[in-house]
């Protein structure tokens, strides 16, 4: 017969509870779930955890809860009814836009809670018009619902001179309408990172809204695993309008042009390239900020290589140095710039690389769109919170899955032409 105190740790160890502490959630005492950053992000529903949205936490978060069962409390004890003003009829007293929306929702059955989140992932660095831009075009995109700003997370003195804290900092004084959703997240490395975050939320649906010349690529890339790291009915990568940088207009507006301006020490174009709400003074003080961390001294113009630290504005040097094998050799760890993904190189093509994670998950770049990380190593799971391999590399019986096998026996995996009599006959138990 089990004690129990035995039948009690055998729960745990099973159901939520067990799901919950692989999830890495805290329980708030009321059969819900907390996250790390303190989010109420889950409750039990029986034996399973039910995932739920921003919103939904709005609705059933603790506070509400509580909330809730003292009301129950009030009703039982014949509560005082709420004032109403003896100069204003009943009637008048309400809201009519929420009335309309309240009858037109009894009326359809439909709720007026939202499923789908628009997100935004980039570098921001530094911050420009163009990207007020983008935010505004994800705001349209989001039509009310929620929406998340995530600033990547990457720093060097070239192509990413602002830390994340510094980053942030400026982004929320300078898109001002978007401070709430502008998130800093240590978890949120790379757009894989923001999509699984999503799913487990409980979102149904998701808007990636990009620059038009990165479409392609997170449109391939985040429905290449949607099913295996992450589920969602339906991604939609939205793009913001093209990017010229050859242009005078906000089209023409970049990072890599605001850096360059940095090193030519060239204030007035760089306050061009600032939204034309920012001061002057925060203006210089940004401007400051990006030579600090470009190592570059006040009012000396040093030497540098364009490519270097702007590669979009001299793909030609870029090319060459890669053609040449300076650069993105087979075996180099890179990391993309517009993802966030941080990979081994696998492939070369003529202007673009083939990469892949140390989850295998794999990635494709143009040259242009990746930096070099010699001083770092490919994160581990535990960091990135990307588990396993891909559900196509899994179904026994496959190339891909034997393939996958190999890589994982040492010696192994440098057989390129694997035939598979040859290793039976090989490996056959001799009688």
């Amino acid at each position: 017969m089990k004690t129990l105190f035995r039948f009690l740790r055998e729960a745990e160890e099973t159901g939520p509870a067990a799901e919950a502490r692989k999830r890495r959630l805290k329980s708030d005492g009321h059969g819900g779930w907390l996250d790390a950053r303190g989010n109420y992000v889950a409750k039990t529903e029986g034996n399973k955890l039910r995932f739920i949205n921003q919103r939904q936490a709005k609705d059933e978060g603790p506070v509400q809860q509580m909330a809730k069962r003292r009301a129950d409390d009030d009703l039982a004890g014949a509560p005082l009814q709420k004032r109403q003003d003896p100069k204003r009829p009943a009637k008048a007293q309400e809201d009519p836009k929420t009335a309309k929306k309240g009858k037109e929702e009894e009326q359809t059955g439909e709720k007026s809670i939202s499923d789908a989140l628009t997100v935004v992932f980039g570098r921001f660095n530094p911050p420009t018009a163009g990207h007020e831009k983008l935010l505004n075009q994800a705001k349209t995109t989001a039509a009310g619902g929620d929406l998340k700003i995530y600033p990547s997370r990457t720093q060097d003195n070239k192509k990413n001179p602002l830390d994340v804290d510094m980053k942030v900092s400026y982004m929320r004084k300078m898109f001002k309408d978007f401070e709430e959703q502008i998130i800093n997240d240590s978890e949120m490395i790379s757009i894989f990172n923001v999509l699984i975050a999503a799913s487990e939320e409980g979102y149904k649906n998701v808007n990636i809204v990009v620059g038009a010349d990165r479409q392609a690529e997170f449109e391939s890339l985040s429905q290449k695993y949607n099913g295996d790291l992450y589920d969602f009915d339906q991604i939609r990568v939205v793009s913001a309008g093209p990017r010229d940088d050859s242009m005078d207009t906000v089209e023409g507006i970049s990072s890599s042009k605001q850096r360059k301006a940095v090193v030519d020490d060239d204030f007035e174009s760089f306050k061009k390239g600032t939204p034309k709400s920012m001061t002057d003074a925060d203006a210089q003080a940004l401007f400051d900020a990006v030579r600090t961390g470009m190592k570059q001294k006040k009012k000396v113009k040093e030497e540098y290589d364009l490519w270097e630290i702007a590669p979009k504005q001299d793909t030609r040097s870029v090319r060459e140095n890669y053609m040449l094998g300076k650069i993105f050799n087979l075996g180099e760890i890179v990391e993309s710039l517009n993802t966030g993904l941080i990979g081994k190189v696998i492939r070369k093509g003529t202007n673009y690389l083939i990469c892949v994670t140390e989850q295998n998950y794999m990635f494709k770049s143009w040259i242009h769109d990746v930096m070099e990380t010699k001083d770092k190593k490919v994160k581990p799971a535990t960091e990135t919170g990307i588990y396993g391999v891909p559900g196509k590399d899994r179904e026994v019986g496959t190339v891909a899955h034997r393939r996958y096998a190999q890589s994982m026996v040492p010696g192994q995996g440098e057989i390129k032409n694997f035939n598979i009599r040859e290793f039976i006959n090989r490996h056959r138990v001799k009688s």
